[in-house]
């Protein structure tokens, strides 16, 4: 068993799966949830957890989306921590559940919710201060930095420093790291034109670094970005952070 360094340290914890995690990358969501489990935590994954929401709030369904979180309160509802291997989620459940229940009966237990919230990477350092073994090849990489992770959740360094643990890997910066893939939810399908562009010059910025393999820590910047990648005929693979870290740790 691991020793916690803060007082959030629980030997149990919630995972919230996201939704294109479970629909696209559900083997990043296994890995997540080994990572934590690798270190003595006991992870509860509740079934009837769903979309935290940030579509139908982005979009202005302000009622909708307080039906949503409010189930997710409710489904996630004793004290463990709820760690969210994404920056756009976490960012969300902390950030906006309090705003959203503002003045409702609910506000209370959502502020009590969004403190319990944790994305991944900054959960592992954090609050488990976890220490990593690469049993990987050599290998480059770069790193793509989602908005929500980079400015509202604050969680690049966790994210980095977990990948500077690994000794094998060779981490290239992008020189517009801080620029948006495109993705941005609902804006690439309101938007195409302008989302095509922005990803375009996001893959261009990989394409110079030289890298092997992109690491990200959200499935849709993931997703937008291997998707242009492999419509440009880039041959660069694309991981998420929780499924790389697991790779390599295994010697995959």
């Amino acid at each position: 068993m691991k020793t916690r360094n803060d007082a959030a340290g629980s030997d149990t914890a919630y995972f919230f799966g996201t939704c294109l995690m479970d629909a696209v990358y559900p083997d990043a969501g296994m890995a997540a949830i080994r990572l934590l489990q690798a270190q003595g935590l006991k992870v509860i994954f509740p079934r009837d957890q769903s979309c935290c929401g940030q579509p139908a709030y982005n979009s202005g369904f302000t009622r909708e989306a307080r039906a949503v979180a409010l189930k997710q309160i409710r489904v996630f509802a004793k004290p463990y921590p709820v760690v969210v291997p994404s920056g756009s989620c976490a960012g969300m459940m902390k950030h906006h559940y309090p705003k959203l229940f503002s003045g409702t009966p609910e506000e209370e237990a959502a502020r009590r919710f969004s403190g319990r919230v944790y994305e991944l990477s900054e959960y592992l350092v954090r609050v488990l201060a976890v220490k990593l073994e690469d049993r990987g090849d050599p290998l480059t990489i770069t790193w793509h930095s989602s908005c929500h992770a980079l400015r509202e959740m604050d969680v690049i360094r966790y994210s980095k420093a977990l990948l500077e643990q690994l000794k094998n890997v060779t981490l290239v910066e992008l020189q517009r790291e801080t620029e948006c893939c495109g993705f941005g939810g609902t804006f690439a399908v309101k938007q195409p034109s302008i989302s095509a562009a922005m990803v375009k010059d996001k893959v261009a910025d990989i394409r110079q670094t030289g890298a092997a393999t992109l690491v990200a820590g959200d499935c849709g910047c993931l997703m937008n970005i291997t998707g242009a990648m492999e419509h440009a005929n880039v041959a660069i693979a694309g991981k998420h952070l929780a499924e790389f870290l697991w790779e390599r740790i295994n010697g995959q």
